[in-house]
């Protein structure tokens, strides 16, 4: 096969091998269609020309070079050239339309919902033509009509086709007006039993994230009590979700964060002391990070903090996590004391406590560390407003917070 000289014009410009399927671009360059396909996800140009290639503007199939390549292959098989089949008819955006169209029809809804959820496990070309075709809106359209007529037939298709299809920010808003009703879906889903159950709620909580990601101000300020003891519960019960659900499920709470009526229905929901369970349990990186994230929003409130001293472990686990996890995980864990310290440390139960764990100690070997600025004068702050308690105590070395308070 070595020996053989290939027609120039059968190679694909970009892979530099001999084309299985050639289709041509509007720029008049024909590439290997798996080839244009994949460079197309990265860019927006012809590699060749480097003029532009509108998404739209589709790859025509060129079967007259296509069926030279057949002939020649077949002409050189006893050289070992391998004859080239037919490609079989590749899927666009039309496809995707007309199977989202068969959504409406009761006999053909589960073979277009699972022909659509095959589709989009397979590649990201599929993905973006789905995207372009509305798909992510038809499967939200078809979770809300489930949640209405509490039938979960298809539910778990339009789940997972959501899960491998992202929802684009400016679809993600959907109909503003049914935005409320889209969350009152999921959290249906949530709550409902299903054989399947962590994957399907796995999707859900993902899809939440997405929807809650592009909320506006005044969808965020509506939520409803039912909203975060739900979310609340998927962290309780770990094996509801996979850690992919679990994060998604802490990105929803710490979106809503930032309104201080969210904050204490998480308080009321019992959010703190899930999160320091979670947090005890050592979860991945990314998992504490977001965990202190809410735990510091949690905390500048009097409720949230009250509820962190409460828990036997608070103080302990965030204490450990400085200096171990991430220069993020570290300026949160400092946010956090830094409030416990200036808002409730007014006992010398609390001081003592954090002798105990010893934060004073990692304080101090913050303050010796490479890490942020802010961090540092941050726990700085903190040694100095109690220094005089901690110098009092038989177990606190006088040097140590000498050295760094003067």
């Amino acid at each position: 096969m070595d020996e053989i000289e290939v027609p120039k014009y059968f190679i694909c410009p970009i892979s530099l091998q001999i084309m299985k399927d050639p289709v041509t671009a509007i720029t008049g360059i024909t590439y290997d269609r798996e080839s244009i396909e994949q460079w197309l996800l990265k860019s927006k140009n012809c590699p060749v020309t480097q003029q532009p290639l509108p998404r739209d503007s589709g790859l025509t199939p060129n079967h007259t070079l296509r069926r030279l390549i057949q002939a020649w292959c077949t002409e050189n098989a006893s050289l070992g050239v391998e004859r080239i089949p037919t490609p079989k008819p590749s899927v666009d955006k039309f496809y995707f339309l007309k199977l989202v169209k068969k959504l409406q029809n009761p006999d053909s809804k589960m073979k277009a919902l699972r022909d659509l959820e095959f589709m989009a496990a397979k590649n990201e070309r599929n993905r973006k033509y789905m995207v372009d075709a509305g798909v992510p809106k038809a499967m939200l359209s078809f979770i809300v009509n489930c949640f209405k007529e509490d039938c979960v037939n298809g539910l778990e298709e339009a789940l997972s086709v959501l899960f491998f299809v992202r929802i684009p920010p400016d679809e993600a808003k959907f109909f503003p007006k049914e935005n409320d009703l889209i969350i009152k879906s999921l959290l249906w889903v949530l709550g409902y039993e299903f054989k399947t159950q962590v994957m399907i709620k796995t999707h859900a909580v993902s899809v939440l994230k997405t929807i809650i990601e592009s909320a506006s101000s005044s969808l965020l300020e509506r939520l409803e009590p039912q909203f975060f003891e739900m979310i609340v519960g998927v962290l309780k019960q770990g094996s509801m979700v996979t850690q992919k659900g679990m994060n998604s499920a802490l990105h929803v709470l710490l979106d809503a964060c930032p309104w201080g009526r969210n904050r204490l229905m998480m308080i009321e929901s019992g959010a703190v002391s899930a999160l320091i369970e979670l947090e005890l349990g050592s979860p991945e990186k990314r998992t504490t990070e977001l965990i202190l994230g809410i735990l510091f929003h949690l905390c500048s409130c009097a409720n949230g903090r009250a509820k962190f001293l409460c828990h036997k472990g608070g103080l302990a686990v965030v204490t450990k996590r400085i200096m171990r996890v991430s220069p993020t995980a570290d300026d949160r864990a400092v946010l956090i004391l830094s409030l416990i310290s200036k808002f409730s440390a007014t006992s010398n139960l609390v001081l003592h406590e954090m002798l105990d764990v010893g934060t004073v100690t990692k304080l101090c070997m913050l303050l010796q560390a490479d890490c942020a600025t802010y961090s540092k004068e941050k726990a700085m702050e903190i040694l100095r407003s109690h220094s005089n308690e901690w110098q009092k105590s038989p177990c606190m070395d006088r040097t140590l917070l000498t050295r760094y308070i003067k």
